[in-house]
């Protein structure tokens, strides 16, 4: 039996042009190789998994290219480029600041800066989750990161970039990297699906996505538990909601048409059956609020590119937002707003979420009084 290789690192980005949801930061890297305008010090700065270390590795991988292509990536064909792929290179150097974050450290590292590459021009040091640093580290990484040789150059990675120094960052080219959007993530999620030979159901990615809250290592992980779960190597909608206890949309729909209805013993069993389930209360309030909220989008096309769920999930949403007054949605987002607000503090949980039910049913019966 071969040995099982994660997705997040089987399919990491070896160039620039597969880097996913990152197109103007990794054009921009291509045109400072194409230019010759190299930096001494790089700061990549963002959330966790959308590709810092990734594109990192990939630009000090490309900068010491003996043969790049014409579209300036890296050939992987010299010896420099073998050498980065089999993890024997010596031009590369990597350091996890939030273990090796001392001052003794960072000397270390000064020393190893002197040393110039054998193969290619660069030497270049990642040093990852850099706001981990130490003041006093820190501090001893000034001059160099200031002043250093003419063949070193500086990757700094942090997801937290308010931590580190402004003496660091105003040394540094500052590169913001972007969370994932739902559409690149269910699109490169479905391109790897094809490739292992994998059915995968449009919903059931849009879902992975969504959990995954734009990082993509997140969503590879989540999809390889999800794959592991499935009996015949494929991915569901309904199996996926399952594995990662996600309630599910059409329980969102149904409770919907049951306030237009004013039917609340439907609106009280169909919560009771959540909660049977296994749910939270809590979750339940915040994804019903999140539901309304996508209603109210669905109401104008100008906001309709703010939905992101499948093209099957939207249809359905566009259908049930024309049943909806709009000044229902907003009554309705208000309500679930407040019970999020006041789940913590209450004593009786379910009563206080059965209540919010009550009053959204009694919505529509309010208008009509007025009128």
């Amino acid at each position: 039996m071969a040995d099982f290789i994660v997705s997040a690192r089987k399919y990491r980005p070896a160039s620039f042009d597969t880097v996913v949801g990152q197109s103007s930061l990794t054009t921009t890297l291509k045109n400072a190789i194409q230019s010759g305008h190299l930096a001494h010090a790089y700061l990549f700065c963002g959330p966790r998994g959308v590709g810092k270390t990734t594109c990192a590795r990939i630009f000090a991988k490309t900068i010491n290219c003996l043969n790049p292509t014409p579209d300036h990536e890296a050939c992987n064909e010299c010896e420099s480029c073998k050498a980065f792929n089999e993890q024997r290179s010596y031009n590369i150097h990597e350091l996890d600041a939030a273990s090796n974050n001392s001052v003794d450290d960072i000397r270390s590292l000064i020393a190893e800066v002197r040393i110039p590459p054998q193969i290619g021009r660069y030497s270049v040091y990642i040093i990852d989750e850099v706001h981990m640093l130490s003041s006093a580290a820190f501090n001893a990484f000034l001059k160099t990161l200031e002043e250093p040789p003419a063949h070193a150059i500086f990757i700094l990675a942090t997801t937290e970039k308010h931590k580190v120094l402004p003496t660091i960052l105003s040394r540094c080219q500052i590169y913001d990297f972007n969370r994932m959007g739902i559409e690149d993530t269910v699109r490169h999620l479905a391109g790897i699906a094809e490739k292992e030979g994998i059915k995968a159901e449009p919903e059931a990615l849009n879902v992975i996505a969504q959990k995954a809250d734009g990082a993509m290592r997140d969503a590879l992980s989540i999809f390889d538990q999800v794959v592991a779960s499935s009996s015949n190597n494929s991915v569901t909608y309904q199996e996926t909601i399952a594995n990662l206890n996600v309630l599910d949309y059409n329980y969102f729909f149904q409770l919907v048409d049951i306030f237009l209805n004013e039917d609340i013993s439907n609106a009280l069993l169909t919560f009771n059956t959540i909660l049977n389930k296994g749910f939270e209360a809590q979750n339940f309030i915040n994804g019903l609020c999140g539901h309304f909220r996508n209603l109210l989008v669905c109401k104008d096309v100008q906001t309709l590119v703010l939905l992101e769920v499948s093209n099957e999930i939207k249809e359905q949403y566009k259908q049930q937002a024309q049943k909806c007054d709009t000044d229902f949605l907003y009554k309705a987002i208000r309500l679930t707003n407040e019970c999020d607000l006041n789940y913590r503090i209450s004593k009786n949980k379910r009563l206080l979420v059965e209540l919010t039910l009550i009053r959204l049913c009694q919505l529509n019966n309010e208008k009509k009084k007025v009128m």
